[in-house]
């Protein structure tokens, strides 16, 4: 079977493996068929790593994915061959303090398509899951809303997490796809997004097609005089979706005291600094967000119900053949590109 192999940095090459077979009662054989480029990936690409994730090359990347279920164990449960499904990348042992808590996502066994050390991704034809990573979805779902089950359901679990009410302002620092899923998530709830900052002019484009009030860019030199005046009445909870540190700055001074700053972005440096006295002259409370728990089965909800609309965050369809093409062109923030989906 083909797949994809990231060999260093900035480089894929195509492969041929072999096809995985069932081995267990319990594996699910899944023929991929779509594949959404993430951010995380693409810090794997350009730099090899994510903190202290450091890819051994050659690696096969990609965790956003949709297939088809091919063959399964005698001893699988609730699922059925031919069945359409979104994956749920983690895997969790279900044995530990976290799992028996209910935080599957904080597992301290963790494993994670896509993730160095861990598994592979889903960047080829075929891939071995358990039945618990197999998520079934309608046909009334596309493929590319099966694919963006994975970054809705981290939306829907920022959201759920910041106990953002109807009435209250948000606002959404880098409008990239996991900003687009927040507004989107918010949306759904009734909930205004009263700013999107971001530093690519034709995210914030998008930003204004989807309907947010206030869009500004970083790099722009009236910026921080239209963040002072902003900031006078503040928001409630600001959602920080680019992993930059002058996000993180820029969010704490928006918000109005007693506010909450959701970090959902991924930085690429290993520490971050923030302004102590003013978080804590505001009483500002922090949330970490940590991929979802138990968010999928609502992403796929609000996609089936047409609550949600992602037509305006898939921009690019590729070729197994062509993901040098498409990551050179995400990495680059190239031809307006703001989910690129490869096709298996």
């Amino acid at each position: 079977m083909k797949a994809v192999a990231l060999t260093q940095k900035e480089q894929f090459q195509i492969i041929e493996k072999q096809k995985p077979t069932i081995q267990k009662d319990t594996d699910v054989l899944v023929r991929l068929k779509r594949v959404g480029v993430c951010g995380s990936d693409i810090h794997y690409f350009s730099t090899g790593r994510i903190g202290e994730q450091i890819v051994k090359f050659p690696f096969i990347v990609g965790h956003e994915a949709t297939g088809v279920i091919e063959e399964m164990g005698n001893k699988v449960k609730g699922l059925s061959v031919g069945q359409r499904i979104a994956i749920e990348p983690s895997v969790s042992c279900m044995e530990c303090d976290q799992c028996k808590a209910g935080r599957f996502h904080t597992c301290r066994n963790n494993l994670f398509f896509g993730c160095p050390g861990q598994l592979e991704g889903a960047l080829q034809e075929y891939i071995i899951l358990n039945p618990s990573n197999c998520v079934p979805v309608s046909d009334s779902i596309s493929d590319d809303e099966a694919v963006i089950t994975e970054p809705l359901s981290i939306a829907v679990y920022s959201v759920e997490r910041s106990n953002i009410t109807n009435g209250q302002k948000a606002a959404i620092l880098g409008f990239g796809p996991i900003g687009h899923s927040v507004f989107l998530a918010l949306k759904a709830k009734n909930i205004t997004t009263g700013l999107a900052t971001e530093k690519i002019d034709y995210r914030l484009a998008i930003a204004k097609e989807e309907g947010v009030p206030k869009i500004l860019n970083p790099d722009h030199k009236e910026y921080d005089k239209q963040l002072d005046d902003l900031a006078n009445d503040g928001f409630d909870v600001a959602f920080e979706c680019c992993g930059k540190q002058d996000a993180i700055y820029d969010a704490i001074h928006i918000l109005k005291p007693g506010g909450k700053l959701v970090i959902v972005g991924i930085p690429d440096e290993m520490e971050i600094s923030i302004p102590i006295h003013i978080l804590r002259r505001k009483e500002i409370d922090i949330i970490n967000i940590r991929r979802q728990v138990n968010c999928v089965e609502e992403a796929i909800s609000l996609l089936e119900n047409k609550a949600i609309d992602i037509s305006k965050m898939v921009t690019h369809q590729f070729k197994l053949e062509d993901t040098q093409k498409a990551f050179e062109m995400v990495a680059n923030y190239q031809d307006g590109v703001m989910k690129a989906m490869i096709n298996i």
